[in-house]
Parts: C-alpha cells; sequence; structure tokens
C-alpha cells in the first residue's frame, strides 16, 4: 500500500509523468480505428444481436421444475418444431425462460406440452406469450430522443461550466466514443441487445460524463493562470491535472466496477436473471470504456483543440526558449 500511496503522490506532484498529451495522436489514432471497427463489424454481421423485445417472437416460462437445465429445454422444443432464434434461459432455480421466434398455435401447443413432459410440470406450470417488436421499438425511439437531449443539455452546461465551448466540444466527443465502441463490443461479441441494455448504455453516459467533470475541473485549476509561470507549457499543465486525478479516477472505476461485477455474477451464473445480466453488462463494458475515454480521448483532446490558441502559442514558445536557456 506504500508504493501505491508514493506512486500516487508522485503523480500528483509530477515526478512521475505518463505522456497521456504528448503521444494523443497516437490515442486519437487508436480511437479512430476502434470507431471505424465498431460501425464496420454490425454491418458485416448483419447487425446486432436483438433480443425478442426488438425483433418479435414467442416466449414460454416454465416454472416450479426440478432440474433447470437449459438443455433439457432445447431438446424438448427442438423435438416438436424447428424453432428458429431458440434460446433458453435459467430465470431461477426453478424456473426456465424460451424464447424463439413466432410461432404458429399449432406449434405454440406442441411445445408447451413438450415442455410440460420434458420439466416434468403441469401443463399449468407453463405459459406462453407472444411478444410484438413494438414495445422495442418505442423503447429505442425514446432511448434515442433521451441520448439527443442528453448531449445538447451537457454541450450547453460544460459549455457555462467551463466557460470554454472546448471543453464542451472534448467532452460530447468523448460521451459519442464511449456509446459506439460499447456498441462495437455488443456487435463483436454478440451479446444479446435488450432494453436493458439501452438503459445500461444511458446510464454509462451519466458515470463517463462525472468522470469527465472531475478532469476537467482539475485541468481547469492548473491552467487558470497558465500565462503567469514559465515552469510548464499549456499541454504540460493539462498533462499534470490527467496524472494528477489518474489514482482518482482509476479508485472511482474500481469502486464502481466491484458491485456491478458481481451484480454481472450473481445475474449471469447464480440467478440467471436476463435483466439484471443485461443491464450490469452494459453498465460493467461502459464505465471501462469512458474511464479510458476520459484519460486518452477527452482530456488530450481539449489540450489539442486548444494547442493552435496564439496566447498558448506566444506561451509555450517563451516556457521552450527559457529551458533552451538554463541548458546552454
Amino acid at each position: 500500500m506504500r508504493k501505491v500511496a508514493q506512486w500516487g503522490n508522485d503523480l500528483y506532484t509530477g515526478k512521475r509523468s505518463y505522456a497521456f498529451v504528448d503521444k494523443r495522436m497516437l490515442w486519437f489514432a487508436i480511437a479512430g480505428v476502434l470507431l471505424i471497427a465498431s460501425i464496420l463489424v454490425p454491418v458485416v454481421k448483419g447487425g446486432f444481436n436483438l433480443g425478442i423485445d426488438f425483433r418479435g417472437g414467442s416466449e414460454f416460462t416454465v416454472s416450479s421444475v426440478a432440474d433447470p437445465d437449459v438443455s433439457i429445454g432445447e431438446e424438448a422444443v427442438l423435438g416438436v418444431v424447428d424453432a428458429e432464434g431458440l434460446r433458453v434461459t435459467e430465470l431461477t432455480g426453478d424456473s426456465v425462460r424460451v424464447q424463439t421466434d413466432r410461432m404458429s398455435d399449432d406449434e405454440t401447443l406442441a411445445v408447451a406440452e413438450a415442455l410440460s413432459e420434458a420439466y416434468s410440470v403441469t401443463s399449468e406450470e407453463v405459459t406462453s406469450t407472444y411478444i410484438g417488436p413494438t414495445w422495442g421499438e418505442d423503447v429505442s425511439r425514446q432511448a434515442l430522443i433521451g441520448l439527443v437531449v442528453f448531449v445538447v443539455l451537457v454541450a450547453v452546461l460544460m459549455a457555462i461550466y467551463f466557460r470554454t465551448w472546448k471543453m464542451s466540444l472534448a467532452a460530447i466527443i468523448g460521451l459519442m466514443v464511449v456509446v459506439v465502441v460499447t456498441a462495437g463490443i455488443y456487435a463483436v461479441t454478440g451479446f444479446e441487445v435488450t432494453p436493458s441494455a439501452i438503459i445500461g448504455f444511458l446510464t454509462i453516459l451519466s458515470y463517463a460524463l462525472y468522470d469527465t467533470v472531475v478532469v476537467f475541473d482539475k485541468i481547469r485549476e492548473n491552467t487558470a493562470d497558465f500565462e503567469e509561470q514559465r515552469e510548464r507549457t499549456f499541454g504540460e499543465q493539462v498533462n499534470l491535472a490527467i496524472n494528477q486525478t489518474l489514482v482518482r479516477s482509476i479508485n472511482t472505476s474500481v469502486v464502481a466496477i466491484l458491485p456491478i461485477g458481481s451484480i454481472l455474477f450473481i445475474g449471469a451464473f447464480l440467478l440467471g436473471a436476463g435483466t439484471l445480466r443485461d443491464l450490469a453488462l452494459a453498465l460493467f463494458v461502459g464505465v471501462i470504456v469512458g474511464t479510458l475515454a476520459t484519460l486518452y480521448i477527452q482530456a488530450p483532446l481539449y489540450a489539442h483543440l486548444r494547442a493552435k490558441d496564439p496566447k498558448i502559442l506566444s506561451h509555450t514558445a517563451e516556457v521552450m526558449s527559457q529551458r533552451e536557456s538554463r541548458l546552454a
């Protein structure tokens, strides 16, 4: 712990420093590749793995089962119909959910009977329903409206709070990177996109924004009177702020990931609860991507946007000149 504390102290005083700003073009290039891949992968794969709420289909729930083994449900369904989009999930310790593409009435009755026999439960313990894609479409439309409103409000509020539109622009670009890359990870891995995942996507924007405001606040503090000192350039002051908040960003992310990881583990492996798992998975991926975006994209991008300002160019030239004089 003492080494970690010393490491954090060295970062704060500037004794130790990581080149977030100096290597910004490398981080931007990596982010660009990830963005392009995140856009192309869903196109190549024919879209995301949408849940039944978005694509519509038939759903069966089998309750009071003694053995919730999903393979029993899969064999039972495939034994009576050639079900497309079959997905069997253990909901709790004594119930199973079966989802398929839409079935006819005869197929629905046959599958319900097969599930009843396979899991050794009465027919009353097997319920079936058809889910249309309308609800999922409504959720998507409302989520998109919420995203647009969120981005506009964030852009205006950050521009007012930090008194510079360039911080606002850097923050918004970073948030868009978080959304697109997180969606790309879902496309690459084949994680199912459900309404719960959409809610998780919107939630991680709030976390990413919080982390960004913490770092930007330190940047504003470090650069408030940058022209009155000749020790560091503007970019170096920004880099110092990122390093000074690095420990806090890591600690905050770890603290956030631990309970989310616990929920994900419980949802995926213990309870088999789909909603809990989908929400936790989106948060787990988004928190990691959001933290990395703040450190490697948003803060360095702000320094890049300000690099060509006349007073910053003049101040940088003076700092470099004085350094050369001291070395001569």
